[in-house]
């Protein structure tokens, strides 16, 4: 039987606010554990919690941005449940009422299409603290620092059909929210991650098959490998005539497999129902367009603007508007390196990126500057130095050796665009090899090769490899 997969994500973006959704408590990341927990964050008697506007703000922000309606009316409730790292025995959330209805957000896929995901919804809650499990000697170890941190929970449509297309949507909105600048999106920290909800089903049908979600999954690649590991657990269950069982499950990273953590729960078993220390949030249309002007250029218009303005292709513009830093990078760059826009993107996403991931670097931390790699390019157009003599160049650049003029004049390597001395380098090549032109002459074109490769080697790369090639083929013409 043919299979289709079918999924839908839970993203969990922790906003940037320097302190808690309810709270005064900072949320900065790294503090000795339980130091960063307050009265309101426990739960102690007689405490209230008061909502932080700045969190009210980065959710409308992502709700304009994916094209949502930002609830005018959007109410907290209490989600019920017990655990250990969550101390007053529920967690504040929004369950009928969200602050973000449907919106949609474009992917694009390896192979070049696009696809359009629903969001059902975005809403705001907070996050419970954090069980250690190491080093506790069979005790279970409970930091109450993250409790209370404001999280917007980023709710698909189960509109993916493989893993490489739920990679691609996270990936999407990774990028969104740190454009946005809601969410610094680092995911070894747990600021960004995502529970899946996976099932299958015969091709063809139109009923969904019985869903497993898989928590709390903080990378791209653990997403595909569980997603992945998932469809195959199903099939082999639904195959060998068993029934899959509605639940929650754990991806283990380490062994590469999903395992069983507990049934999975229905709204009901939360009950669920209004905060009564909480009024409803609401959002007016002034709030609204004063939280659109601070929006910055997103992701998807920027790219279609450096298509336009520098010619790039769909590929190119995507992988450079990847990041606002990246795109603000490519911008200077092309600024600086003057009518070579598509040059610099070569080199942007080519010997920089490169270099980049070789030594685990952000585009904020390269040692070569836009304003350098502009010049190197310059250097490049007006025929300066060869593209080969370049990457020479450009590793010295970043090794802190200056920019690209210092370097060219300090090391000699002016690219030697002077005829008659090209001629004099052929003359004497041609001259030492005569057994090589008779075989050229006589139709060994692969030959030709060989001979720009001694000239290039005699003048240790700096002559210009056009005017070599003519000049060769004008020379060995005349023989």
């Amino acid at each position: 039987m043919e299979w289709e997969v079918v999924i839908g994500l839970e993203i969990h973006a922790q906003l940037a606010t320097q302190s808690k959704i309810f709270s005064a408590a900072s949320t900065a990341y790294g503090a000795e554990p339980n130091t960063q927990a307050c009265a309101v964050d426990l739960g102690l008697p007689g405490v209230l919690p008061v909502l932080n506007e700045q969190a009210v703000v980065m959710a409308s922000r992502f709700g304009l941005a994916i094209g949502a309606q930002v609830a005018p009316r959007s109410v907290f409730a209490r989600k019920n449940y017990f655990y250990p790292d969550l101390p007053k025995g529920y967690q504040i959330s929004q369950f009928e009422l969200p602050i973000v209805g449907q919106g949609s957000i474009e992917i694009e896929l390896e192979d070049g299409s696009s696809k359009t995901i629903g969001i059902t919804r975005a809403h705001l809650e907070e996050d419970a603290g954090k069980s250690l499990h190491e080093d506790f000697h069979d005790m279970t170890g409970v930091d109450l620092n993250r409790a209370g941190t404001p999280l917007l929970e980023i709710v698909s449509e189960p509109d993916m059909r493989s893993p490489a297309e739920a990679v691609a949507y996270m990936k999407k909105i990774h990028s969104l929210v740190r454009y946005i600048e809601i969410c610094d999106g680092n995911m070894q920290e747990g600021s960004f991650r995502c529970d899946a909800n996976v099932s299958i089903r015969p091709k063809g049908q139109e009923e969904f098959g019985t869903r497993a979600e898989l928590k709390n999954i903080n990378s791209f690649r653990f997403v595909e490998k569980a997603i992945q590991y998932e469809i195959e657990r199903q099939i082999d269950v639904l195959e060998g005539g068993g029934e899959v069982v509605q639940e929650t499950r754990l991806y283990d990273s380490a062994k590469n497999e999903t395992r069983s953590m507990r049934s999975k729960e229905e709204a009901n078993d939360y009950r669920y129902f209004p905060d009564p220390d909480l009024l409803p949030l609401e959002v007016d249309a002034a709030f609204l367009e004063e939280v659109r002007k601070t929006l910055p250029e997103l992701p998807d218009e920027k790219k279609h603007r450096f298509m336009k303005e520098y010619g790039l292709s769909a590929y190119d513009a995507g992988v450079l508007t990847a990041s606002r830093e990246l795109a603000a990078y490519y911008e200077d760059a092309a600024s600086a390196g003057g009518d070579q826009p598509k040059l610099v993107a070569n080199w942007v996403s080519g010997e920089l990126a490169a270099l980049l991931n070789k030594n685990n670097l952000d585009i904020t931390e390269s040692p070569v500057s836009a304003a350098m790699l502009g010049g190197l390019v310059k250097r490049i157009a007006d025929e300066t130095i060869s593209g080969k003599i370049a990457k020479t160049v450009f590793e010295a650049m970043w090794n802190g050796e200056g920019d690209a003029d210092a370097i060219i004049e300090s090391k000699g390597l002016k690219q030697i665009t002077d005829t008659g001395a090209i001629e004099k380098v052929i003359d004497d090549i041609i001259a030492a090899n005569p057994a090589q032109v008779e075989q050229l002459l006589a139709g060994k074109d692969k030959l030709m090769g060989f001979f720009v490769g001694q000239v290039m080697k005699a003048t240790q790369g700096k002559a210009n490899p056009g005017q070599v090639n003519s000049l060769l083929r004008e020379k060995l013409k005349q023989k």
